[in-house]
């Protein structure tokens, strides 16, 4: 039986409504870490990284390496139910990162803790 190493960021979960390069990049280095990232997008089109190219089986290489180890989940979150969804899985998260416009985020009233 392998043992298996126990990394700095297990048990975490971070929450992500990112796009691009910055925030992906900042939480690819934390999946790296241990820590379980659930990466929000928006339903049809999802992040717009997704269309740079068609490299990796249909899919964009950056988006593809930029996003490995994450989980993905679309929600509109501007429908009512959606941002109640967002808001009961910001509960249980222990990082909420973000890179949207300025301002987004409070407007949406995100935060992880009350």
């Amino acid at each position: 039986m392998t043992k298996q190493a126990i990394r700095p960021l297990d048990g975490i979960t971070v929450v992500s409504l990112e796009h691009a390069v910055a925030a992906p990049f900042c939480t690819r280095q934390l999946a790296d870490l241990g820590a379980r990232v659930i990466k929000v997008e928006r339903p049809g089109s999802g992040d717009f990284a997704r269309g740079y190219d068609q490299r990796v089986q249909g899919q964009s290489s950056h988006f593809t390496w930029i996003n490995r180890s994450k989980e993905s989940l679309a929600l509109d979150v501007k429908q009512p139910q959606a941002k109640q969804a967002l808001m009961e899985l910001l509960k249980t998260a222990d990082v909420l990162v973000q890179n949207l416009a300025p301002g987004a985020a409070a407007r949406m009233a995100c935060r992880t803790r009350p």
